[in-house]
C-alpha cells in the first residue's frame, strides 16, 4: 500500500475486526513503514504504530457530508431517535448532584460531575500505564 493512502476501519487486536476510523466521513493516512510496522495519522490527530498484518479498508467512509444537513425544524431531532436531554441544574437534589437551590441556582460544588459522581468535563480517563503506549509515537494536543 503506497505512502500517504487514506484508510478507515483499523483493526488494533488481531482478528478482533475494525476499531479505529469508523465513523462517517473520517479517514486516517498511512504515513511511514518500517519493519512489521506502519505509522498511521489518525484523525484526532495521534501518530500510531500498528502492525502491517492487521486488516484495514482502503479509502474514506461514506456519508460525509452528515454534519452539514440542516434540520429545519422541531422535532426533528426525535425523528432521528434522539431523546431531549434535561440538565442536571434544573433538577431536584434526588435527581442529580447539580440539582436544588432557589432559582436558577448555580452548580453547587467546586468542579462538575455525573449522576454517578464521578468526574466529568475536563478530567482524563485514560490510564497511567496503559499497554499501548509504546505504541502511540505523538498524542493528540492537548
Amino acid at each position: 500500500m503506497p505512502l500517504g493512502r487514506a484508510i478507515h476501519s483499523l483493526e488494533i487486536t488481531l482478528g478482533k475486526g475494525g476499531q479505529l476510523a469508523r465513523a462517517m466521513g473520517v479517514v486516517a493516512k498511512l504515513i511511514a513503514k518500517e519493519g512489521k510496522s506502519a505509522s498511521l495519522k489518525l484523525p484526532y490527530g495521534e501518530v500510531r504504530l500498528i502492525f502491517k498484518n492487521f486488516s484495514t479498508t482502503v479509502g474514506q467512509v461514506g456519508n460525509v457530508g452528515v454534519n452539514q444537513k440542516s434540520l429545519d425544524r422541531d422535532g426533528s431531532k426525535h425523528w432521528l431517535g434522539k431523546r431531549p436531554v434535561v440538565r442536571g441544574v434544573v433538577m431536584n437534589p434526588v435527581d442529580h448532584p447539580h440539582g436544588g437551590g432557589e432559582g436558577s441556582a448555580p452548580i453547587g460544588r467546586k468542579k462538575p460531575i455525573t449522576p454517578w459522581v464521578y468526574p466529568a468535563l475536563g478530567r482524563r480517563s485514560r490510564k497511567r500505564n496503559k499497554y499501548s503506549d509504546n505504541l502511540i509515537l505523538h498524542c493528540r494536543s492537548k
